[in-house]
């Protein structure tokens, strides 16, 4: 049977040049960044080399770069770090209904210290409205936070605006950029962002390591204190060999990063052109073109999402429902829901997520399997209509 994986916004695999940059790193090259012996020297060194491949990908400075143990860790750091750092200020933070839960639940226990959070709509879409985010911010905001691309549905927000926006207010811009960076080009300066989170393991690098770049001018609050590691804004040992892998990850990613993109998108129009055309009562979730290169997530009609993904995997397929940090619930998905989905509507759906490593034979055996398992769910399904 054959095995295809395309659930590559939940995370990717981790490239074989990566293991094999890090791999030194769990034995001979050990030391200890902290440590003023030639072992650890080295160590340091080899983090500043990461931190400087990290920074160029996104346009900034290395020293604007404190590596972390992941996305939401980077989110939690750069939100409450910012909000803390600067609650004289004010006690006002926008943000959006679909982001991830690192920033809404994070949002959420920042209303329980006194913070106030305004929570912007989406269109059917998930793109938010400039002019929300104008009558959104005060002079009492000090952050807004949208995410540069939906983890879920895909669709790409207007992050230089809303920056812009947020600038002209006086605010802070964040945007969590876990699911975009090396699938659609960043430029921290000109898209008028101050912090930035992302992570290794959605571009082929190892979990657990992340970073968030930080505008040199951002004043922010540790969440952790001990030894002063990351200029004290992270303290704890740095996880040297997640480092490397993820500089490697991105010095790869980016290197072929116009032909990848190119290629994934090519992949996921003719998924989304077939889909459509060939399954009845087939629908998109999300913008058609304003979305990343890599996903296609669909909803189909009088069916579960849930089962569809376990018939695929039963055909050695992976895909998912939507966000991996939220597959355990039986809730509707909060973004679908946001963009005005029905409940039923919203289970019924398919998130379908690319990598630079899928090949067109992939494509061709999901888009055998797909329509397939879609008329086998429908046979059994109970609901035949939504009237």
């Amino acid at each position: 049977m054959n095995r295809v994986y395309f659930d590559n916004s939940a995370t990717t695999m981790v490239d074989p040049k990566v293991v094999e940059a890090m791999l030194p790193f769990f034995s001979d090259r050990f030391g200890n960044p902290s440590s003023l012996h030639s072992f650890g020297r080295e160590a340091a060194n080899t983090i500043e080399a990461a931190r400087e491949i990290v920074g160029e990908s996104i346009g900034s400075r290395s020293k604007e770069i404190v590596f972390t143990a992941g996305g939401t860790e980077s989110d939690n750091l750069a939100i409450q770090g910012a909000v803390f750092a600067n609650k004289e200020k004010g006690n006002h933070i926008v943000t959006s209904l679909i982001e991830h839960h690192a920033v809404l639940h994070t949002c959420q226990f920042l209303e329980t210290q006194g913070f106030k959070v305004t929570y912007l709509p989406v269109d059917e879409y998930g793109i938010i409205s400039e002019e929300d985010v104008k009558k959104a911010v005060t002079k009492r905001t000090l952050l807004v936070s949208v995410m540069t691309a939906n983890n879920e549905i895909g669709t790409i927000q207007p992050i230089r605006a809303i920056g812009e926006i947020a600038h002209d207010k006086g605010a802070l811009f964040h945007t969590d950029a876990v699911q975009a960076v090396t699938k659609t080009p960043i430029d921290v300066v000109k898209d008028n962002v101050d912090l930035l989170s992302m992570s290794a393991h959605k571009l082929h690098g190892p979990k657990g390591v992340g970073a968030l770049y930080l505008e040199k001018e951002v004043k922010i609050r540790p969440l952790m204190y001990g030894g002063g590691h990351e200029r004290g804004l992270r303290s704890s040992t740095e996880n040297v060999s997640g480092i490397v892998g993820m500089g490697k990850a991105m010095e790869i990613a980016m290197g072929s990063m116009e032909e990848d993109v190119e290629r994934m998108r090519s992949f996921r129009d003719r998924m989304i052109s077939e889909v459509l055309s060939g399954i009845p009562n087939s629908h998109l979730n999300g913008h058609r073109t304003k979305r990343l290169c890599n996903n296609a997530h669909f909803r189909f009609d009088f069916i579960e999402g849930e089962s569809l993904v376990l018939q695929l995997d039963s055909k050695g397929i992976a895909t998912s429902t939507g966000s991996a940090c939220s597959t355990k619930s039986l809730d509707p998905s909060h973004v679908l829901l946001a963009c005005g989905m029905k409940p039923e509507h919203a289970r019924g759906s398919l998130r379908v997520s690319l990598s630079r490593l899928t090949s067109a034979e992939e494509v061709d055996y999901f888009l055998g399997i797909l329509p397939e398992a879609v008329a086998a769910l429908r046979e059994i399904s109970p609901v035949k209509s939504w009237e």
